[in-house]
């Protein structure tokens, strides 16, 4: 063939080349898109339309050092609730039968020494229990001194438990040693957890120009109609709303909350949680004991409390109403002056929105701005010009549970806020995450928990004299809808909170242990424990 009739050929393979590279590129973007994002590349609160909204993990993607770090505390926590079938409540942990003994037991005790007492589990029928994993709660008090301590469980995963007390006040001391959940129960929970994301579901309410409109929204929707996608890519956080007809996603202005009539227990499961097998008392007959000073050498002095402290069990106790933390030293602060010139900046759930009312009541000259917002959930800000205070309370994104409506106009992840925030030796931020997660699989909260950390990470290395203080989740009533909110489901999130920021220089306010201490049972716990929660926060930053 000559070079006259080669040309022709060679011009028509170089389109078909160029042609099939063109197709592969584009092909090759969508198909990498696909395997390595479980949400779409678009910035936060950007509106699209898939028919069917993805899941929160891709299983094509190769796992990150995040996702690595996730399924590590899940299988923690997994191995605190084992699965335990069971074929009748007879076989299941029962209070009443359950043994408890005194290690050693004496006439009258010292202060400052420790009580063991040997718990054997056993079911309805007598019968020891061969394996742990019951949720146990134990508390000493002496209600005319306003004093209680939390004690210290420890399982041996064969139906036996050796519970500790430290006595640390002088005076007559009652124990109590709950059975809040038997281990099957535990185990039915945690099942459950995990199983769904529709025990509470959001209604989204849409406005655009004299238009109104309301749809369902959810962490994951199951549905065949057009949905709305609320994204952050970088964090892999996804929120979805049914798209209302003829009015943009953008146009998603409020939101509540409402619990749906779902169970992912079985009938047997929900006997279970009934008001009178939940916390039930196992030393019912115990007696209360004695502790005296016996003369024992004076407590060494101990350091004032300061960020990068050890955690112990319990980590403190209250007495004569007052919290007295195990390894340091609360000072008296005057509050105005250690706030001076400092900004705070409470980011969370309506339990550190509590510590701005908090400091609204206690702080005078404390002026709050109209930020124009309505309802309970706006953002609150306070200053004092005089004394350059600037105090600030944010709520938490998505999930946000509240029955009454709240506007989502400047929705953000705590996250995204710690990013924008410059930092420097008087700001101080606060952190609390963990009530509105309760209804939900355990991997949002996780998820959730690791963002925060990786932004406090990243603050801490651009501005490193920044405070940050996490306070962990308080308990709250033991009875009310124990499926979505159980205390068990608090005290897991609790443990992977401690968890998770245990390699940062933060503070923890153990509001865990504080909140047992007190005995408050109360996710709005009383002012005097607010008070000596932000007692904790003053003595950390001043």
């Amino acid at each position: 063939m000559n070079m006259t009739n080669r040309k022709p050929l060679l011009v028509l393979l170089l389109i078909l080349a160029s042609w099939i590279t063109f197709t592969v590129f584009q092909n090759s973007t969508k198909l990498w898109t696909a395997l390595t994002l479980p949400i779409s590349l678009r910035p936060w609160n950007t509106a699209t339309e898939p028919s069917y909204p993805k899941t929160p993990l891709s299983p094509f993607k190769p796992p990150t050092e995040t996702e690595l770090r996730r399924k590590e505390i899940v299988k923690k926590l997994d191995q605190l609730a084992p699965p335990r079938p069971f074929t009748h409540v007879n076989t299941t942990s029962s209070a009443v039968h359950s043994r408890a003994t005194v290690l050693n037991p004496q006439d009258t005790y010292c202060r400052g020494d420790r009580l063991d007492i040997l718990l054997e589990m056993r079911d309805h029928l007598g019968h020891r229990k061969e394996y742990g994993g019951d949720f146990l709660r134990a508390r000493m008090s002496s209600p005319g001194l306003k004093a209680g301590a939390s004690g210290k469980v420890t399982d041996f995963n064969n139906g036996t438990y050796l519970v500790s007390f430290t006595l640390f006040w002088e005076g007559q001391v009652t124990l109590s040693l709950l059975l809040i959940h038997p281990s099957e129960g535990v185990s039915a929970l945690w099942r459950a957890r995990n199983q769904g994301y529709d025990r509470v579901i959001f209604r989204g309410h849409f406005t655009s120009g004299t238009s109104h409109a309301h749809t369902y929204c959810a962490l994951v929707l199951n549905a065949s109609a057009e949905l709305c996608e609320y994204l952050d890519a970088r964090d892999r956080e996804a929120f979805y709303c049914v798209k209302p007809t003829h009015m943009p996603c953008a146009a998603l202005t409020h939101m509540h909350s409402q619990n749906k009539e779902v169970s992912y227990l079985t009938k047997q499961e929900r006997i279970l949680f009934r008001r009178s097998n939940v916390g039930v008392e196992i030393m019912e007959n115990f007696n209360a004991i004695h502790v005296s000073k016996c003369n024992k050498k004076t407590v060494p002095m101990k350091k004032k409390c300061k960020f990068g402290m050890a955690s112990t069990i319990p980590s403190g106790h209250v007495w004569e109403d007052t919290w007295n933390p195990v390894s340091c030293t609360l000072a008296p602060i005057e509050m105005k002056e250690c706030l001076r010139g400092k900004f705070i900046y409470l980011m969370g759930d309506s339990t550190v929105r509590q510590w701005m009312e908090y400091f609204k009541g206690s702080i005078n000259t404390l002026r709050s701005v109209d930020l124009h917002e309505s309802g309970k959930l706006q953002h609150q800000l306070a200053v004092d010009l005089d004394e350059n205070i600037i105090i600030q309370w944010q709520k938490h994104g998505y999930p946000l549970i509240g029955s009454l409506t709240y506007s989502v106009k400047e929705m953000e992840y705590i996250a995204r806020v710690i990013d924008r925030t410059g930092g420097e030796k008087n700001t101080i931020i606060v952190i609390s995450l963990g009530q509105h997660f309760r209804p939900f699989p355990i991997d949002v909260f996780i998820r959730r928990a690791l963002s925060v950390h990786d932004a406090v990470q990243r603050l801490l290395l651009r501005s490193p004299d920044t405070m940050v203080i996490v306070k962990a989740e308080n308990t709250r009533e033991m009875h009310g809808d124990v499926e979505r909110f159980a205390d068990f489901h608090g005290y897991i999130q609790y443990l992977a909170i401690k968890d998770i920021f245990q390699d940062l220089h933060v503070g923890i306010i153990d509001a865990w242990d504080m909140t047992i201490a007190y005995g408050t049972n109360n996710v709005h716990p009383p002012q005097s424990v607010v008070r000596h929660q932000i007692n904790m926060l003053l003595n950390y930053i001043c």
